[in-house]
């Protein structure tokens, strides 16, 4: 039987804490740039954007995770859409980018919140470096 393969992961900040994404579902990593805010939208949706030609739904994932705004956002992680099934582009602000990186499945805990939508995992980063939390680009907004 084959051993499961590592997973490569994009790190990012979301306020003050660290998480991360699985790699295959990332198209591209943009600057922020103007977003058109949508009327009656759910708070998470930020609104739309053209990025590259293409109408973008922005998503704020603060919301969707109940995290503080920090008012940083200045980066959007757009999400593939043949990997999400979504028939519409969709992309993430966040604040700061950091890394990908390759995790090994021993590596990965499972969440410390029983059915929580979104939280796929958390990743014990070792002494001084804590933990990055794994998210799912399909998480629902808390009700």
């Amino acid at each position: 039987m084959a051993a499961a393969s590592n997973t490569q992961v994009l790190e990012f900040d979301l306020g003050t804490e660290r998480y991360c994404i699985d790699i295959e579902f990332v198209s591209q990593i943009v600057d922020r740039q103007h977003i058109t805010p949508l009327p009656n939208a759910p708070t998470h949706v930020e609104g739309v954007t053209d990025l590259r030609g293409e109408t973008t739904t922005i998503v704020d994932p603060k919301v969707l995770f109940d995290i503080e705004a920090t008012g940083d956002e200045d980066h959007i992680v757009v999400f593939d859409s043949d990997q999400l099934g979504e028939g519409s582009a969709m992309g993430w602000q966040i604040d700061m980018v950091h890394r990908v990186v390759d995790v090994a499945p021993d590596e990965i805990e499972s969440s410390p919140i029983d059915g929580q939508t979104g939280i796929e995992g958390v990743i014990d980063r070792g002494e001084g470096e804590g933990f990055v939390i794994w998210v799912s680009p399909d998480a629902e907004p808390p009700e």
